[in-house]
């Protein structure tokens, strides 16, 4: 005979509704594959694409310089003016005074958004599940894969596709989700391949500094390094109150 047992109460359901919901959670986190592709400095490399003559020069894509005097901001360069400093968002005047010898170029936005639609066409046939973010980025879910050696095949295949049909680069970052896939792709820049599986990811992204996280911009940076959170090690520790106070 089956043993009589009380109902649960409201409060023992909701405990056991929150485990479930955990491992589901966990469950999922392992299983879930996503690619995150970045484009290599993107304008630079389409200004690069279409004049070959600029290949390894140090190349800015923004307002003119004027000799130093000009005024607006660098959308964008290219690795080789990086070296010399040069920086997104930077005044091209200031741009111009750390790399008098780059060849500066005004943006030309149609190309751009041409050569983009090219690479995400390329994408979208690679998954069902896809999301462009900006014109050089995008999300796949490869979890239909099954498995991470199968998804950095077909991100190299990726790669090459890329490469070959639109002569440009990208670098990609893949792991059990966006945060992770987006912080792997930045890692190798430029034309990097970062495979982050879930039995790797405090190995792998914990050592770094806490500003690799996407949206932690320099005074939010700042004002934790203040609290003695430098990694994202140090985050991922950190008392929930602390970071309440600091965000």
């Amino acid at each position: 005979m089956k043993e009589d047992r009380p109902p649960l109460s409201p409060d023992t359901k909701i405990q056991g509704d929150a485990r479930e919901s955990r491992a589901a959670r966990r469950h999922d986190t392992e299983h879930r594959i996503i690619l995150h592709v970045d484009m290599d400095s993107f304008y630079a490399s389409v200004e690069i694409r279409e004049h070959p003559d600029l290949a390894g020069k140090p190349v800015v894509i923004g307002a003119d310089p004027k000799e130093g005097s000009g005024r607006g901001v660098v959308c964008t360069c290219s690795y080789e003016a990086r070296r010399f400093g040069v920086r997104s968002a930077m005044p091209v005047s200031r741009a111009y005074h750390l790399c008098p010898q780059a060849v500066f170029l005004p943006p030309r936005y149609p190309l751009y958004a041409k050569a983009s639609e090219g690479v995400m066409a390329i994408l979208r046939g690679y998954a069902e599940r896809f999301e462009q973010v900006s014109i050089d980025e995008a999300y796949l879910d490869l979890s239909y894969l099954g498995d991470y050696p199968r998804a950095e095949a077909v991100a190299r295949r990726i790669k090459e596709d890329i490469l070959t049909r639109e002569r440009l680069t990208c670098s990609i970052g893949i792991g059990p989700g966006k945060v992770i896939a987006k912080i792997g792709s930045d890692l190798k820049k430029p034309g990097g391949l970062v495979v982050i599986p879930p039995g790797r990811v405090e190995e792998i992204i914990h050592p770094l500094s806490a500003g690799r996280i996407p949206g932690v911009g320099r005074k939010t940076g700042e004002a934790l390094h203040q609290k003695g959170i430098c990694t994202i090690g140090d985050l991922a520790g950190a008392d929930i109150q602390v970071l309440m106070e600091i965000l």
